[in-house]
């Protein structure tokens, strides 16, 4: 049996004063793992509802509705020199930003390595502790709601399990990282992921509520209003904001673009009680949204749909780079989409009209991606079926000078 799969007893956290005790004994690691436990259905942010932290020699769960104040936790990833250890951490990550507006120092997500040195990504928890260590963990208890107390030995060990095996994980990745020279793509692809999750948490994102394609620019102009006006109502009554007007109906009112209240509420969905007592702020945000400049209404540049050919290239060569990706041992998702390489493809051409260089087109993704598609653009490369049965069944040869050579 391998040694990592004998359960290690745990600290449980109830009080302030045991959690400084906890703090001061991960203090004198360089290094540590920790996992949260939170729900998220029912308010503005996730909750958090327990916290499980790891470092050599300590293995404790903090119960946070009992010891809400975990500045001293968060302020101590955020310390020089230190490494933090997640598993697929944008929540975790979440929580910090929110409590102390500081990122940990050094981030090392055991997922996203794992796509930098396997074909699988995203991994789920177990399948990479299955992969790397070998062994299965604990499956039970998914369905718990974290916020009941007191919780079962059982929903703990389930939990702990979550972080008992990071620092295997993490020093099992860092060494084949190392071997495959893709240490800079692990610093460097943690640091892109971490502006990402950043801001989707700090950035208001109104541009994610379903249905936006094909509305005018004043019909935008409003949908905008409507959704910060829902999410401040959401903020303020801490709830999820789709619970104060879904997204359907926010489409529905901007479409028709009226700040009459009566013709409001007269809207199929629009007759809660509890949307009869803020009509009237609902209407305030739609007419600050017909009262926008027409220069300064947000534009549907990216609603648009791309040129046919692009589409299908992108499709087409995205299929090929995957079959390299898996040869080269990294994770062609994690690499990037079809619709990256049309993005790509697009700049490449001339047809690139974004605000954000193509994802493709930068970092390790470019080193990997960008130099062989400017060889098949420019004909130094060609792209021909192989093995029709084989999973990968596109082939790239390369030309190099006097001889083809595959990729």
């Amino acid at each position: 049996m391998n040694a990592f799969h004998s359960p290690q007893a745990f600290d449980l956290i109830t009080t302030q004063h045991d959690l400084s005790n906890l703090i001061d004994r991960l203090k004198e690691h360089r290094h540590l793992s920790f996992d949260t436990e939170f729900v998220s259905e029912h308010t503005y942010r996730s909750q958090l509802c327990l916290l499980q932290v790891s470092a050599p020699g300590i293995l404790a769960a903090v119960d946070t509705l009992a010891v809400p104040n975990l500045d001293s936790f968060w302020n101590l990833l955020s310390e020089p020199d230190r490494t933090t250890i997640v598993h697929a951490g944008r929540e975790e990550l979440g929580f910090v930003l929110h409590a102390i507006g500081k990122r940990p120092t050094k981030l090392f997500d055991v997922q996203v390595a794992a796509g930098l040195v396997d074909h699988d990504y995203p991994s789920g928890y177990a399948s990479l502790v299955r992969r790397i260590l070998g062994f299965n963990t604990n499956k039970g208890e998914t369905r718990t709601d974290w916020r009941r107390r007191p919780l079962s030995d059982a929903q703990l060990e389930y939990a702990m399990d979550d972080v008992r095996y990071l620092e295997a994980m993490w020093a099992s990745l860092e060494e084949r990282l190392s071997q495959l020279g893709r240490t800079e793509w692990m610093v460097a692809e943690m640091l892109t992921w971490q502006d990402d999750v950043e801001e989707s948490f700090l950035r208001k994102r109104w541009r994610r509520v379903s249905g936006l394609n094909g509305l005018s620019r004043r019909e935008l102009a409003v949908a905008r209003e409507l959704w910060h006006w829902r999410d401040s109502v959401a903020e303020c009554r801490d709830m999820p904001a789709k619970r104060v007007l879904r997204d359907d109906l926010l489409v529905e009112i901007a479409k028709r673009k009226s700040a009459d209240e009566q013709q409001i509420s007269s809207i199929r969905g629009m007759q809660r009680s509890d949307l009869r007592h803020i009509l009237k702020d609902l209407s305030g945000a739609i007419r600050a949204g017909l009262d926008i400049p027409d220069d300064q209404c947000p534009g549907g540049e990216r609603h648009r749909a791309p040129p046919t050919q692009l589409s299908m290239l992108g499709q087409f060569l995205a299929t090929a780079i995957a079959g390299v990706c898996r040869q080269m041992s990294i994770a062609p998702a994690l690499v990037g989409t079809a619709s990256d390489m049309r993005d790509l493809l697009a700049m490449k051409l001339g047809y690139h009209a974004g605000d954000r260089e193509p994802l493709l087109a930068s970092g390790w993704r470019a080193e990997f991606v960008g130099e062989l598609v400017d060889d098949l653009l420019a004909g130094r490369a060609t792209l021909r079926i192989s093995d029709v049965r084989s999973n990968d069944p596109l082939v790239i040869d390369r030309v190099d000078r006097e001889k083809r050579s595959n990729v």
